[in-house]
């Protein structure tokens, strides 16, 4: 793929298929990520949607990008390769941590038979449900909650995987009770140092956990009675 410019007098939908082959060209798979269905997620989903004021060079570029309210969306490498991580399967019901602007979850709607996602800011929460509707991801429902907590209803658990875009210090214990035993959860934990972990439960219900890499996401909020999980 190469790095010409792209022609302004295009049609918007057709330039950002170009753009997103583009990035999964350049910023996955001359990475890690070799997973084909998550690839193919990733050329589907319209990031461009996500960040509507963001120019479309801009908008598929390998940074993370400011959504307001002091989030971000993640650049398109750490939502490929943190969606990878949890090996997603179609029949999946997956928890997501950190809405944002409702990417990830998109991406994982391509991907898995239900997503629920948690998002404390109450106006991103807002916006996300909005734009996962009109994009027609009718499986994947948006909740204003506290994440330290897990999702509220406990009927919805356990999960198949749990994701997060947001960095507590420790790994909640309510999210570890929420994954189903070999389930697999994926999340930035720490605070000046953030490295990206994977947590796997196993059957007897003890976990598993392994570093992968060093990243840079916003601090998980809420949970500020953490004597009270």
């Amino acid at each position: 793929m190469n790095s010409e410019p792209l022609q302004p007098d295009r049609p918007v939908d057709e330039v950002c298929a170009e753009l997103r082959c583009r990035m999964v060209e350049q910023q996955l798979l001359r990475r890690d990520i070799t997973d084909e269905r998550v690839l193919q997620a990733m050329r589907t989903v319209p990031r461009h949607e996500f960040i509507p004021d963001t120019p479309l060079e801009r908008a598929h570029a390998d940074h993370p990008i400011s959504i307001g309210q002091g989030q971000t969306i993640s650049q398109p490498y750490i939502v490929a390769l943190t969606t990878q991580l949890i090996r997603p399967e179609p029949h999946f019901r997956v928890l997501d941590v950190g809405t944002g602007s409702g990417y990830q979850a998109a991406v994982l709607g391509e991907l898995v038979a239900e997503v629920l996602s948690l998002e404390i800011v109450p106006e991103l929460a807002k916006s996300a449900r909005s734009r996962l509707v009109e994009l027609g991801y009718s499986h994947v429902q948006v909740r204003n909650a506290d994440a330290w907590r897990g999702w509220p209803e406990a009927a919805a658990a356990p999960f198949d995987a749990i994701v997060a875009a947001a960095a507590p210090e420790t790994v909640p214990p309510r999210l570890i009770e929420q994954l189903r035993p070999g389930g697999r959860l994926v999340m930035p934990v720490g605070r000046e140092r953030q490295t990206l972990v994977v947590v796997e439960k196993l059957t007897d219900g003890t976990t598993r956990t392994r570093d992968v890499c060093p990243v840079s996401f916003v601090p998980m909020t809420g949970g500020r009675d953490r004597r009270n999980p």
